[in-house]
């Protein structure tokens, strides 16, 4: 039967085959299908694997806040233990199929050079990540500005801070850039100034517009240290006098403060009858006659 098979399959080749003959088809059959079934229970073991690596870092996670640990740690720790049971169970499953461990380990200690050449950015970051939780220039929830970017710091991982932004962008940025370059922490000194720059005629009074200013700082709550409020004349503009307007508020009241300012002082201002002056030029003609 194997004779016919082999003859059918054969027949039209224009090399001797004759060769083919001696091959024992029943012989290799169940190696053929061990080896296809070991395929499928790697593959299966290793979408399988993930899945449950994922569940077992999210129940981590869900633990570590109940605990109360510190939110900047947990992200970084659930990050570190996904990754090193993605490892563990590659080497299982390199193991099961067969092939041995002190290979696979040989294998990669000798591909190691060009590995740590083709991932020195990756170890930059991890590195950058080990020196941002030693020293903690931010932690989880502070605003900071990053390497551009500005956002609430969501999450420290092992490669990765991620940001979100006031408008809810998700922003990613490599921990090497993180700790090796400037950044802004809003956040870390509990409190923020608010600055405003207010121009007003040159034919308004001054101490009434000081007098409405110092009234909104007093009757908001949401303004602390409120005698080192500042009111004062910064600047004689081109058509207008600039007043300097400066409170202290909670950090996480810098916005409200101040998008809730800049619409009351326009209409405290207009009850009060102060202007707000538009750019203007003074045009003088001479009539010259000959």
């Amino acid at each position: 039967m194997q004779d016919q098979i082999i003859d059918s399959i054969t027949q039209d080749l224009p090399i001797d085959t004759s060769f083919l003959s001696s091959i024992n088809l029943a012989e290799y059959l169940p190696v053929i299908i061990g080896g296809f079934t070991k395929l499928l229970i790697f593959i299966a073991g290793l979408y399988f694997g993930f899945q449950a690596i994922i569940k077992i870092t999210n129940i981590l996670k869900t633990l570590l806040n109940k605990q109360k640990f510190d939110k900047t740690l947990t992200g970084f720790l659930t990050s570190i233990v996904a990754n090193i049971l993605k490892v563990l169970l590659v080497l299982s499953l390199v193991t099961y199929i067969g092939i041995p461990t002190t290979s696979f380990v040989a294998i990669l200690g000798a591909a190691g050079l060009a590995i740590g050449m083709a991932l020195s950015g990756t170890l930059q970051n991890f590195a950058g990540g080990a020196m941002l939780l030693a020293f903690r220039p931010f932690k989880v929830g502070d605003y900071v500005e990053l390497s551009g970017y500005s956002g609430t710091v969501a999450e420290i991982q092992i490669f990765n801070t991620i940001l979100t932004t006031p408008d809810n962008k998700k922003i990613i940025i490599p921990n090497a850039e993180c700790s090796s370059s400037s950044m802004v922490n809003f956040s870390a000194l509990g409190k923020r100034r608010v600055d405003f720059t207010v121009g007003i005629g040159y034919d308004d009074s001054i101490d009434t517009a000081k007098e409405v200013l110092q009234k909104i700082a007093d009757s908001d709550s949401r303004i602390i240290n409120k005698k080192e409020t500042l009111i004062a004349v910064s600047e004689l503009g081109a058509s207008s006098v600039d007043l300097a307007f400066r409170v202290w508020v909670q950090g996480d009241d810098y916005w409200d403060v101040k998008f809730d300012f800049t619409e009351t002082i326009k209409k405290e201002f207009d009850k009060a009858g102060v202007s707000f002056p538009f750019p203007q030029q003074d045009i003088h003609l001479y009539n010259k006659t000959t």
